[in-house]
């Protein structure tokens, strides 16, 4: 049966060296089950470590988790990345650590902390996971969809990291699934400010648990999966977004 979902698709852990450390497992998703969010995307800069965490964590407050990951491309655009199954987020993080220059300077940029679904630490990642990766950004768009994850711009209203920020423009043949914009403009700004055909979704972008739902999406779908939520950017089988 057909219901909404209420998502943000867009959220930080504690592993993104610019989130504040209450960006837990536990603290996210019962922030989320708070504001009657019902899917969270899960997409820390460049890794997809804590999301077996925030999955379990997840499953415990009768959430649908995706896993995924905001990656950096060599133009410095962020893309978010998600998927269904927790091996593709890693399989696309082997990609990008294979391509992700540099070591963390946890004075200058902070922590980036691995945890389990308790919250405890388990270890710190080294990698300098706010830098850009050497993939361009098509290619980054390519490895996503070979994954069957979902390829969204992130934020393109920010002049910092978005693709209309770094290029201006929307490649012509840029297989993105939709563009998302921030808590900063409303859907119905952002339709008439951008001319495009591509689906808008609009998500908190949240590094802090206040932030978690300051904007959402809300779908007509099945079950709070990826391939229900591509069939919905496409308007499939009755699956639709419902602004």
């Amino acid at each position: 049966m057909l219901k909404v979902f209420k998502a943000d698709l867009h959220i930080h852990t504690c592993l993104s060296p610019c989130t504040d450390l209450e960006m837990s497992p536990q603290g996210i998703t019962r922030e989320a089950r708070s504001r009657d969010i019902a899917i969270l995307g899960i997409c820390d800069h460049n890794s997809a470590e804590n999301t077996p965490a925030l999955v379990e964590a997840g499953r415990r407050e009768n959430l649908s988790v995706l896993p995924g990951l905001e990656v950096t491309s060599q133009e410095e655009v962020h893309v978010l990345a998600l998927f269904d199954r927790l091996e593709d987020a890693f399989e696309l993080q082997r990609t990008v650590y294979l391509h992700l220059p540099g070591e963390n300077d946890e004075e200058a940029f902070g922590l980036q902390v691995v945890v389990n679904a308790e919250g405890e630490v388990l270890g710190f990642n080294s990698k300098l996971l706010i830098g850009a990766t050497k993939l361009p950004l098509e290619e980054v768009v390519r490895r996503i969809h070979l994954l069957d994850g979902l390829a969204i711009a992130s934020h393109i209203d920010r002049q910092s990291f978005s693709l209309l920020g770094q290029l201006g423009f929307i490649p012509e043949g840029l297989d993105l699934d939709a563009l998302e914009v921030s808590p900063r403009m409303t859907l119905d700004e952002a339709r008439a400010k951008y001319d495009t055909s591509l689906p808008l979704v609009t998500a908190s972008d949240a590094h802090f648990l206040k932030d978690i739902g300051a904007a959402t999406t809300a779908f007509f779908l099945e079950s709070g999966t990826v391939a229900e939520i591509k069939k919905a950017l496409h308007r499939q089988d009755g699956r639709r977004l419902i602004h």
